[in-house]
């Protein structure tokens, strides 16, 4: 409940601020089109799930994570919608809401598929995508992939593998969250960094190549003006 209330404040905070959506707290997560919903009852259903959460955005990809031997629900799932922008509806609609009883946690969240581990989750493409089972290309809002932070993988496990009738979960998790943030504003400010200093070679490249084009033209120019004396010489002669 720690982490639906801070949502719901974090909210309530931006709302009476007239916060951006640029400067929102969800535009930390603008590359990642996942979500992580916990807390539901287990008998839910992946048809269920897709019904509650469908009201939001387009689900392309589901896993209600299940016990190998059983088959039962462990009461938690990760969904990726075709649109990173109803990640945001669905946090803030639907974390919190009481289903059956039971409360839903809903939030943010980078997946990625564990390798040599058989994936159980459901490619939707062939329902809701372009019809041929293949998850379409990123969305532009999605921003640019890339590899996972350390912080990231370890936040991802957290939630993952955390027994979640601990009750100090809540707590690790936003403890991790926050280290997450601080990771990702120290990989933004490096790539600003980097951008700046391309920018900077580009910029000087740009300038030989001009001094060297001009350097050429007057060569050429002089050239010319030489081939032009001595052809006016040549027909003065007798």
């Amino acid at each position: 409940m720690n982490s639906i209330r801070a949502i719901q404040s974090l909210n309530k905070r931006e709302l009476e601020n007239g916060v951006s959506t640029e400067a929102s707290w969800h535009a930390d997560y603008r590359d990642t089109a996942y979500i992580y919903i916990g807390g539901f009852p287990f008998d839910l259903s992946e048809g269920d799930i897709l019904t509650i959460f469908s009201q939001y955005g387009e689900p392309t990809y589901l896993n209600l994570v299940r016990d190998k031997e059983s088959g039962r629900s462990k009461g938690f799932a990760f969904l990726k919608y075709e649109d990173q922008r109803s990640t945001d509806l669905a946090v803030d609609n639907l974390g919190g809401a009481t289903v059956m009883g039971r409360v839903l946690k809903v939030d943010h969240m980078r997946y990625q598929k564990k390798e040599g581990v058989e994936e159980t989750g459901m490619d939707l493409g062939a329902v809701t995508g372009n019809g041929n089972g293949v998850e379409e290309e990123e969305t532009e809002s999605e921003g640019e992939s890339r590899p996972m932070l350390k912080e990231e993988r370890e936040l991802m496990a957290l939630i993952r593998d955390h027994d979640e009738d601990d009750p100090a979960k809540e707590f690790l998790v936003q403890e991790k969250k926050e280290e997450v943030s601080s990771a990702l504003a120290r990989l933004e400010m490096k790539k600003h960094k980097e951008r700046k200093h391309r920018h900077h070679h580009r910029k000087h490249d740009s300038h030989k190549h001009r001094s060297r084009r001009h350097t050429g033209s007057s060569g050429s120019d002089d050239g010319r003006r030489r081939k032009h004396k001595h052809s006016r010489r040549r027909s003065k002669t007798p």
